[in-house]
């Protein structure tokens, strides 16, 4: 067990509870936010509502260009930087980092440390999420599919995390520690277009780009995931916010931002098939046929 050094940094002012929507957002590192349902969380925040994020690690794992490093005494604190930079684009209303490890790839060195997400015991985690939960109120809550978008080890364990602690939070004899229940409404995976993915996995060896080597350290096939298939409940337009959401991406300089896929051609073209988010409801459970527009539809506060 790791005693973690837990942070939450407040960017807009605090509003009474209850007042306006809210969602909150669990990931797992620093650039989760914006480099998937950053659309989406700029358009909330952006329209009025109360868009926390909960970011699990440090993202200390990973190559990061030594020039980068300049000013910063670690990876971790690089990286905090850049997640704030995003935060402030997308603007969210806080940031809390849970303050573990970032516990690498499947197989990686890092899967060892003490202080890894994955080797923490999952009651601990989700009691922060509990209390965090409770605290926030959010009608509102998303996270990682169940395999994490792209098998992340740390992707894996905040998604089952947040599962266990979105139905714990309104259980009175759940965590009593951990402050009054309270049960959110709706909560939502973060899913991708497969299509989209194929087309992808096609049209980046035009561009020079393998699709078995993606992302900054190559490590992500995505010739692996275009077939693993999630249902889509939801379509969130982010049409009216993609300024905000590339500038929330380009914030995060040490994890590639600006490099091939975010300029040229290519960029294009991703650019006019990624205007819309798209979401798998996981409660309240849905039908094939539910269609969904906004993620508050139906919601109360």
């Amino acid at each position: 067990m790791t005693l973690t050094h837990e942070e939450t940094i407040v960017l807009r002012p605090a509003v009474a509870v209850g007042t306006r929507p809210t969602l909150l957002a669990v990931f797992a590192h620093p650039d989760d936010e914006s480099f998937g349902p950053g659309g989406t969380l700029a358009r909330y925040a952006w329209s009025g509502a109360a868009v926390h994020l909960i970011c699990a690690t440090g993202g200390e794992e990973g190559t990061v260009d030594a020039e980068l490093l300049q000013g910063y005494e670690s990876v971790a604190a690089l990286r905090r930087a850049e997640l704030l930079r995003a935060a402030e684009a997308l603007g969210l209303s806080s940031v809390t980092l849970l303050g573990y490890r970032d516990s690498g790839m499947a197989g990686s060195a890092a899967n060892q440390h003490p202080a890894a997400l994955i080797n923490q015991p999952r009651e601990q985690v989700v009691e922060q999420l509990v209390r965090l939960i409770r605290h926030f109120r959010p009608q509102v809550v998303i996270t990682f599919d169940p395999i994490g978008g792209y098998r992340h080890p740390d992707h894996i364990a905040i998604h089952e995390a947040t599962v266990a602690a979105f139905h714990a939070a309104g259980d009175p004899a759940a965590f009593p520690a951990a402050g009054a229940p309270y049960a959110p409404q709706k909560l939502y995976y973060t899913t991708f277009s497969r299509r989209l993915l194929r087309l992808l996995v096609r049209l980046m060896p035009l561009f020079g780009r393998d699709p078995r080597a993606f992302g900054r350290n190559r490590d992500v096939d995505l010739t692996q995931l275009a077939n693993v298939e999630f249902p889509t409940h939801a379509r969130i337009d982010t049409t009216a916010v993609q300024a905000q959401a590339r500038a929330a991406a380009l914030a995060h300089v040490s994890q590639g931002a600006g490099g091939p896929l975010t300029r040229g051609p290519l960029s294009k073209v991703l650019s006019l098939l990624g205007r819309t988010d798209t979401f798998m409801r996981a409660y309240p459970p849905a039908t094939p046929d539910v269609r969904e527009d906004d993620l508050f539809a139906g919601v109360t506060w």
